[in-house]
């Protein structure tokens, strides 16, 4: 199950980046952080005390991209550059994914419980985009660079740009909806 997701991670290199060539994979720190991460995972499940936590702190060393253990990745993940990237502990990413430098998928404060974004399946982040809280990015979402987004679910094939967040395309048709904001956890509007 492992290897499989890692060939997935690799083989969308080739199909996100059309500089990498032939094993340029293996010289990518992104690819570097989800190799690592799919075993922690694997340790953090397990509930393996303080190691997989000690081992995310060296990936993030290495690589620098910071994925917390707990965090779920689904097979073809892609991380273009790498450098600020930050995936919280109860971020769930779906298959064929793409996040770009400077990405932060995070929290919003210190409740407990699912408190970081969920991504559908074939979602892009631009570089710079800030996701926060309990919130869900449908499938096919195209999220722009810079884009900050707190609270608010997105649905299905959407394109959301700015700040804050606005969609601006539905099941490719230009609208300018903005998304409506989520309940915090404690019931008040986020």
């Amino acid at each position: 199950m492992i290897l499989s997701k890692i060939i997935a991670d690799a083989k969308a290199i080739g199909r996100n980046d059309p500089a990498a060539r032939n094993l340029e994979f293996l010289l990518y720190p992104g690819f570097h952080a989800i190799f690592f991460h799919r075993f922690i995972h694997v340790m953090y499940n397990l509930k393996i005390p303080f190691f997989p936590r000690l081992f995310s702190q060296i990936s993030r060393f290495l690589t620098g991209v910071e994925i917390h253990p707990g965090a779920t990745i689904g097979a073809g993940f892609f991380i273009d550059h790498g450098a600020g990237v930050v995936i919280g502990e109860t971020t769930e990413i779906g298959e064929n994914c793409v996040l770009f430098h400077n990405v932060t998928l995070g929290g919003t404060g210190k409740q407990g419980g699912k408190r970081h974004p969920t991504l559908g399946d074939n979602v892009f982040v631009g570089t710079g985009a800030t996701i926060l809280g309990s919130v869900h990015l449908g499938n096919n979402v195209f999220v722009g660079a810079n884009c900050f987004l707190y609270m608010v679910d997105i649905p299905d094939n959407c394109t959301v740009v700015g700040t804050p967040g606005v969609i601006v395309r539905k099941d490719d048709q230009k609208i300018h909806l903005k998304p409506q904001p989520t309940k915090d956890p404690d019931g008040t509007e986020g």
